[in-house]
């Protein structure tokens, strides 16, 4: 329909009777149409649908370039983008398609709340690249003040202390916190297992940090596949995509 295709950019055979959809890290005012093109070019995409999904910000970027927003908005923003990709998910499965949702960084964290909102079955195979379940305290609520942050050597956060001088840096920073903020391993604990999802993390990850023991061992315990390497935050995606794709979802190289 033209109202799906108005939240979506897409490439392959519309009728394919798989769809993955790709939930893009940012958070970004721009839809990341390269990662579509990248996943079409490289793995074998016969009879699969490549999506990718508008978020609040891609969908009216004025909502993070124009005036300050607040936490709360900042969680309203990316309820929306949950919403959105909800509703993008269903229309597919309503329509007997099997649905694959990959989501790297803050696409992760996106793809979480998602499972935790709707049900781990919403969809049926998840790749969930370069997010974390806990993130420390210390990093989200700097980021909820518009600061600036890293993890050292992937463990120890380290935060400004100034915000950033730009508006839209501070409002980017705060609409991520707004949903890095959440404890995935509380959430999820009701669902029995987590099998469907396969999990890739860096070990020295400075964006997000790397998963905490505790973090693996939650995810062990709910049968989640997990991929993990020496890099930071990019590197798993470069590194781990290919056998992340293969183990997920069964999509092999062109």
């Amino acid at each position: 329909s033209q109202e799906m295709k108005d939240l979506i950019y897409f490439s392959g055979d519309e009728k394919a009777p798989t769809v993955l959809i790709n939930v893009q890290a940012g958070p970004s005012t721009e839809l990341a149409e390269n990662i579509v093109e990248y996943i079409v070019a490289t793995y074998n995409t016969t009879d699969i649908l490549t999506v990718n999904p508008h978020q609040a910000q891609t969908l009216d970027p004025n909502i993070i370039e124009g005036n300050e927003i607040t936490l709360e908005q900042a969680i309203n923003f990316n309820d929306e983008s949950v919403e959105t990709l909800h509703q993008i998910i269903k229309y597919f499965k309503d329509e007997g398609r099997t649905v694959y949702v990959v989501g790297n960084s803050f696409g992760a964290f996106v793809t979480q709340e998602l499972i935790a909102k709707k049900g781990i079955d919403v969809a049926d195979e998840y790749l969930i690249i370069s997010g974390r379940l806990d993130i420390n305290d210390l990093m989200w609520q700097g980021l909820a003040e518009g600061k600036n942050g890293y993890f050292e050597n992937g463990v120890t956060p380290i935060v400004d202390t100034e915000p950033f001088d730009e508006v839209f840096q501070r409002n980017e920073a705060r609409l991520f916190a707004s949903i890095a903020m959440n404890r995935y391993t509380q959430h999820f604990n009701t669902i029995e297992s987590l099998s469907n999802i396969t999990y890739i993390y860096g070990e020295t990850d400075e964006a997000v940090g790397s998963l905490t023991a505790e973090e693996v061992t939650f995810l062990q315990s709910k049968n989640a596949n997990i991929l993990y390497g020496n890099g930071g935050h990019e590197e798993p995606f470069v590194g781990f995509i290919e056998q992340g794709f293969s183990e997920a979802f069964g999509i092999e190289l062109q």
